[in-house]
Formats: structure tokens, C-alpha cells, sequence
């Protein structure tokens, strides 16, 4: 994929710190972090290393990155290192993609109370999944599946919801056996939609009982509970999505699925369309006319800030395991299914420790192609000193 024209770091260095303290009534160092970070990423400021072409001995000096899990910039690497470490995981078998999302009512309550909200998004969905499909009037089996949160929609509001990659099958109870789902049936969507609905609003009516939700500005009166309890009501009477993909395929094409949904943030660099008079413009996909690709503009300001939504609370992890594949199960029951499924299970591989875990990924000489490797590493002061001098005028 060739290189953006911009980044999401060249507008944030663009609007600098007058930015921040244009919306210094919201802005919180959580946000200044994650600005900081991207902004600097793969620049002097973070140090580097030397490179050298183990083939001609060409060398060169990389810029290290931030590492901040909101850096579109850093997830390529972290995604491709979390999908092999998945590759022995993945079962001879046909997997779904269900999607569960949050009614769009529930936003401004989700942003004062990010973590209890996504916490319970991923448990009561994974609760859900579960239940469903261990009543024999459906599959009769015990599943397991990793979730993944995001938070956006296309247009960077937000749009809290889970992506979960399931296996066509599961577990027979007295796990003597594996039950295969039906070719185009897994789990039904209203039964998922209805249990979905009561577990969420059950967990969020008790999140309320023991204090864990904050209630500020125009929100104040919902820390009454027959307030609450009202505005809550509504939320029963309409139907909550739930996204069931057709089961797409085996494990290999898995892995490639996997890259669309794991570590992603909320927008990519090559979304962007151009950046003039302080406008950004970038694509989106409007799934209500059949996924059209279509341009949006908004002013820097306002891009930075739906950005902004979508910074996770520290120490939140967004990628979950459940079912036979919860970190308590896995290594009993995964080698269970392949054996039932009549395969063996990938060896485990170490993954090696890369002294170029800086570098882009297959990082090649330009000169001849050769594979290139660190020799030295730099602190951002002695690469200043390495830099050539400023251009003076002839004297």
C-alpha cells in the first residue's frame, strides 16, 4: 500500500497547542497524551537506530514509534504479531461474524462512563452468545469466540459496538463430541436480539444501584432513580441490533478477516482526502445506500475532537476470549476440538525477539533490496547531532 499524502500526526502538529487550549473546557491530559504520542511518532523526538544492509552495508537511520494503541501508525505490527500468535487457535472449521451495538440513546451516558459501559457492552454480548447457544432448542453446544470493541462509526461518532468471530459449532455438553452448526444457520437473530437487550439493561440497572455511573452537566437528573429508571424504559420498546454474518469460510481466510476488525482505530491514514484551510476532508462508507464510498469535511477542530471519542480507558482491554477459548479453558479444551474435529493442533511457536521491532515491518535496503538489521541504538540528542546542518546562506 503506497504512503498517504498526509497523517493523522500532520494535523495534529498542524493545530498544535492552540488546539488544546481552545477546548481546554474538555480536553484532559489523557487526550494530550494520545495527541502528543501520534504527533511524535516515527520522528527524531523519539530516538531511533542505525541500520545496516546485510548485504552491501548501506546504512540509514529510522525513526522509533509511540507505541500508543491509538497511533494509526503502530496497530500494523501489533495487529500481524496478535494474528499469528492467533494462527494455532483457529479450528479446521467454518467461523460467523455476529455484531451486537449499542442503541444510539445511549451515547452521551456511555461518554462520562466509558469503561463501565464497554465492559459490560463485551460481557453481556459474550454472555449472550453463550446462553443461546447452549439451549438445545438451538445448538445445544458450548461455543467459544473472541470479541472486539470499537467505539466509532464511520463518520468518527460514536458508535459503541463488538465484532465476534465464532466457530460454527461447538462442544457437545458431556464434550465427548463437536456439534456442527447448520451450512446457513448458526444462532436465530431475534432470540439474540431480545436476550442481548434484557441482560444489557439488567447489568446497566445494577451498574446504577452500586454507584458506578457518573451523571454530570445536562445528564444531573439522571442520578434520581425514578428518573433513571424513565429514562431508561424506552430502551425495551425498540429493537437492538445484532449482526449475523453467514459463516464465511475456514481458517485461513480467517486470518485475513481478523486484520479488517483487530486493532484498528478510529480512522486510518489512508482515509484521508486532502487537509486545506484548515479543512480535513476523508472517505467514509455509507452502509445505508449499500456501503457508497462518500467524502466528508469538517474543520480540524472538530476532526481532532470526534477523534478524541475514542480514546479507551488506561489498562481497558478491548480483545476478549470466552468460551473454550477464555484463558482458563483454552489449554484443555482447545486441543479437545481439534482432536473431535479430526486435526492436530499447530505447534506452538516462540515468537523470536526482534531487534527491529522499530523498524517497518520487511524493512529492505533501497539501494539493493537486501534484508536490512539495527546496530545501533540512537537517543533523540545524539540524532540530532548526526543531522546534517541547517543550509546558511553563501557568504
Amino acid at each position: 500500500m503506497s504512503r498517504p499524502p498526509f497523517e493523522v500526526a500532520d494535523l495534529i502538529r498542524a493545530a498544535g497547542a492552540a488546539f488544546i487550549e481552545r477546548n481546554r473546557q474538555w480536553i484532559r491530559w489523557k487526550h494530550v497524551k494520545v495527541l502528543l504520542a501520534i504527533a511524535r511518532c516515527r520522528t527524531a523526538a523519539l530516538g531511533g537506530h542505525v541500520d545496516e544492509c546485510t548485504r552491501c552495508g548501506h546504512r540509514a537511520i529510522s525513526y522509533n514509534s509511540c507505541r500508543d494503541r491509538h497511533c494509526p501508525k503502530c496497530q500494523i505490527t501489533a495487529r500481524e504479531q496478535w494474528i499469528a500468535a492467533r494462527r494455532r487457535e483457529l479450528l479446521p472449521t467454518r467461523y460467523l461474524h455476529v455484531v451486537f451495538t449499542l442503541p444510539h440513546r445511549l451515547a452521551p451516558l456511555v461518554l462520562q462512563n466509558k469503561k463501565v459501559f464497554y465492559d459490560l457492552l463485551l460481557r453481556t454480548s459474550a454472555e449472550t452468545l453463550l446462553e443461546v447457544a447452549r439451549d438445545p432448542k438451538h445448538l445445544g453446544a458450548e461455543i467459544g469466540f473472541f470479541s472486539v470493541l470499537h467505539t466509532w462509526s464511520q463518520q468518527l461518532n460514536l458508535h459503541p459496538h463488538v465484532h465476534c468471530v465464532v466457530p460454527a459449532g461447538g462442544l457437545s455438553p458431556d464434550h465427548t463430541g463437536w456439534i456442527r452448526s447448520p451450512d446457513h444457520y448458526f444462532l436465530p437473530k431475534k432470540v439474540l436480539r431480545k436476550i442481548f437487550r434484557g441482560k444489557f439493561v439488567a447489568a446497566l440497572q445494577q451498574a446504577f444501584q452500586n454507584g458506578q455511573l457518573r451523571f454530570e452537566g445536562d445528564l444531573k437528573l439522571l442520578a434520581q432513580h425514578k428518573t433513571f429508571a424513565a429514562w431508561l424504559r424506552p430502551l425495551y420498546r425498540q429493537a437492538w441490533v445484532v449482526y449475523l454474518k453467514p459463516p464465511f469460510g475456514g481458517p485461513e481466510y480467517v486470518l485475513q478477516y481478523l486484520g479488517r476488525y483487530t486493532h484498528r482505530v478510529a480512522i486510518s491514514n489512508h482515509r484521508l482526502v486532502s487537509f486545506t484551510d484548515g479543512q480535513v476532508t476523508f472517505r467514509w462508507r455509507d452502509s445505508a445506500h449499500h456501503n457508497e464510498l462518500k467524502l466528508l469535511t469538517l474543520a480540524v477542530d472538530e476532526f481532532l475532537r470526534r477523534f478524541l471519542l475514542h480514546i479507551l480507558p488506561r489498562g481497558f482491554v478491548r480483545i476478549r476470549n470466552f468460551g473454550f477459548l477464555a484463558n482458563c479453558k483454552r489449554a484443555t479444551l482447545l486441543p479437545l476440538c481439534f482432536q473431535l474435529l479430526g486435526s492436530a493442533q499447530p505447534p506452538h511457536v516462540q515468537p523470536h525477539a526482534s531487534s527491529t521491532e522499530d523498524s517497518p515491518p520487511l524493512w529492505r535496503c533501497p539501494k539493493c533490496g537486501g534484508p536490512m538489521k539495527v546496530i545501533e541504538r540512537l537517543i533523540a540528542a545524539e540524532i540530532q547531532l548526526r543531522s546534517p546542518p541547517p543550509l546558511t546562506a553563501a557568504a
